[in-house]
């Protein structure tokens, strides 16, 4: 099989130019091949079956990340499979802000509903004083956290927790991040068929009639959880901002900041205890 024939087929789904990208990253993520690899015909050397089924695979929509095993998140690539939702590039700035908001002074962060652990271990690698936690209710998810974290040599510690039964923790943390559900169910018709048939429901979804479902419950854990100055980061759904903003001005935050993304959407919150 040559490249054009195992990338040209997924134009029947995918725009051209994804397509062609979709193509070069299967072959480097699982074969190793460079762009002047491809050029020089190396394609036609791997076993023609084995293309097909990850062809098959990714003409059924399902993400090439899955396909290939991996994600790239900031400076580093991160294991990920079904159990996880994909890294996405927005997630990095919660990372940034958690790592500038803590210094480099030893400091304790968790990471509620870690996934793939990719929140955690960013912040791990950027800020090696950092005494890095991260909570899933996941075992899968955990399991393929601690993976990453061996792999990148990121001191976290992963443990298993409901973020909507969290422990009696009191000044804990200097900081706490989550990226938690917060797509109501009547959005899914606007989403991606392949983010709606392939990501986990379970770190997607909120009900329609309470979309701040977990937020009201990580902000009430961490009003109590945080130390004195600590301070809670989020992403968050833009349609709620402003409701969230007052639960946790009301859950007792003292100073609460809402921040756009690249696109101009309300994207993330920062609450100062």
């Amino acid at each position: 099989m040559t490249y054009q024939a195992f990338w040209r087929p997924l134009t029947a789904i995918y725009p051209e130019g994804e397509a062609q990208w979709i193509g070069r990253l299967v072959m480097e993520m699982v074969y190793g091949l460079t762009q002047s690899d491809i050029i020089m015909g190396r394609v036609e050397a791997l076993d023609e079956s084995v293309l097909l089924a990850i062809q098959q695979r990714l003409l059924k929509g399902e993400p090439v990340q899955y396909v290939v095993g991996m994600a790239d998140f900031g400076d580093h690539q991160f294991l990920v499979s079904p159990a996880v939702l994909i890294p996405r590039p927005e997630t990095l700035w919660l990372c940034r802000a958690v790592s500038e908001g803590i210094g480099i002074m030893p400091q304790a962060v968790l990471d509620i509903g870690t996934g793939s652990g990719c929140i955690a271990i960013t912040i791990a690698l950027s800020r090696p004083t950092a005494m890095v936690t991260g909570w899933d209710i996941s075992n899968e998810a955990l399991d393929l956290a601690r993976r990453n974290a061996l792999r990148l040599e990121a001191k976290v510690d992963f443990e298993h927790q409901d973020m909507l039964c969290p422990p009696d923790d009191h000044n804990t943390w200097n900081a706490i991040v989550s990226n938690p559900p917060y797509i109501c169910l009547k959005e899914q018709a606007a989403m991606e068929a392949n983010v709606l048939e392939h990501e986990p429901h379970l770190a997607l979804f909120v009900p329609d009639d309470d979309p701040l479902l977990y937020y009201r419950s990580i902000a009430r854990y961490a009003i109590q959880a945080l130390t004195a100055d600590g301070a809670l980061y989020l992403e968050i759904n833009p349609l709620y901002a402003s409701q969230l903003g007052d639960l946790l001005l009301d859950t007792g935050f003292k100073e609460v900041k809402i921040y756009q993304d690249d696109y101009g959407k309300d994207r993330y919150i920062i609450a100062w205890k």
